[in-house]
């Protein structure tokens, strides 16, 4: 229990104070243990970095499963322009979804390795569960032909990263700006008329 407390309360530090900026003695006397007792349950401020980003992308990744399993049914275009507003609202007000996407695009500079490898993983996942969805589309005739699923995954994907980077230094109403004008040429780009 202890270590999941540790753990919650270093994703806020972290999400809000980045990794120079969280300390492990601000999240000990939050937790109300001492600096110490944190080594009882992490090696030090790496491991739990490495723990806390971890959980915080398979909570993403729990997110999309449950997120396209629920959607599966409905039109491609709504679907997938659902499924952006959706991960918009989430970087508005949760807290892992924040930590997750801003430690994947600046993680420390001693951790990178294992972050982008993680956050690699993550991503190549998300394109696995993707694919299924734009085969569904292109079967029902909603993918235009000349587009394969596998360039309608990716140029997705970069809508995705591009609205990630908009979220991290534009904020909520230049974000959606762009959204919407990535979304209406992406989809007018793919869509079968």
């Amino acid at each position: 229990m202890t270590a999941e407390k540790i753990k919650e309360t270093a994703l806020r530090h972290f999400a809000k104070n980045g990794y120079e900026g969280a300390s492990l003695a601000d999240i000990s006397g939050e937790v109300g243990i001492k600096k110490q007792s944190i080594y009882a349950h992490f090696q030090g401020k790496d491991d739990l970095f490495l723990a806390v980003f971890r959980t915080a992308a398979e909570n993403e990744l729990r997110f999309v499963e449950r997120y396209l399993d629920h959607a599966k049914e409905l039109a491609l275009e709504t679907v997938l322009y659902e499924f952006l507003l959706r991960y918009k609202e989430r970087y508005e007000r949760e807290d892992h979804t924040k930590f997750f996407l801003r430690m994947a695009f600046f993680p420390p500079k001693h951790l990178y390795r294992e972050v982008v490898e993680y956050g690699n993983q993550y991503v190549d996942r998300i394109g696995s569960l993707l694919h299924p969805i734009f085969g569904s589309g292109a079967a029902s005739g909603q993918l235009h032909p000349d587009v394969s699923v596998e360039r309608a995954v990716a140029a997705f994907a970069a809508l995705v990263d591009g609205m990630f980077v908009e979220m991290l230094y534009g904020g909520s109403e230049s974000s959606m700006r762009r959204l919407d004008a990535s979304w209406f040429v992406f989809w007018r780009g793919v869509k079968n008329d």
